[in-house]
């Protein structure tokens, strides 16, 4: 929901050339899942170098969280379990991956399954969460130039 730079020309190309999409990071490691505070990122942790866990943008991005949560709500599901169901609702050829440490996290992740997102909730979704509404990088600039999701493509004619 956050992390969405496949979609002008990546998404667009795969679905022409027949190509599935495995969508990991669904919950950006964590920060959409519902369960992430302030303050808990730690020096060994990855996320503590990551611009979207950062200052403001982390107060912007967990602000956006609350909004989703409110979606979640009037759906009767997680945070984790809309996200996930939002990926899923994206198509029969997105596939998400999520991670889970522990077993709460995996059954929580397993109750997304039979979550079905009605146009009214993505509707919801896209005003909670524009498609431009995280702030900050996903990595630092350093990996980003690595990254074909994260800059901006020429497509050739």
């Amino acid at each position: 929901m956050v992390s969405r730079g496949i979609e002008s020309e990546i998404l667009p190309t795969c679905r022409e050339l027949g190509v599935g999409i495995t969508a990991y990071g669904v919950l950006s490691r964590g920060l959409i899942s519902g369960h992430w505070s302030a303050g808990r990122t730690t020096e060994r942790d990855f996320r503590g170098r990551s611009p979207r866990f950062q200052g403001e943008n982390l107060v912007n991005n967990l602000a956006l969280v609350e909004r989703l949560r409110a979606v979640a709500r009037d759906i009767g599901a997680s945070v984790a379990q809309v996200a996930i169901a939002w990926v899923a609702a994206q198509g029969t050829d997105i596939v998400p991956l999520v991670g889970a440490r522990r077993r709460d996290r995996l059954t929580e992740t397993l109750g997304a399954l039979p979550v079905r997102l009605s146009a009214n909730d993505l509707a919801s979704l896209a005003q909670a969460i524009p498609a431009e509404a995280v702030a900050g990088e996903r990595y630092p600039a350093a990996q980003l130039v690595h990254m074909d999701s994260e800059r901006p493509h020429t497509r050739a004619s």
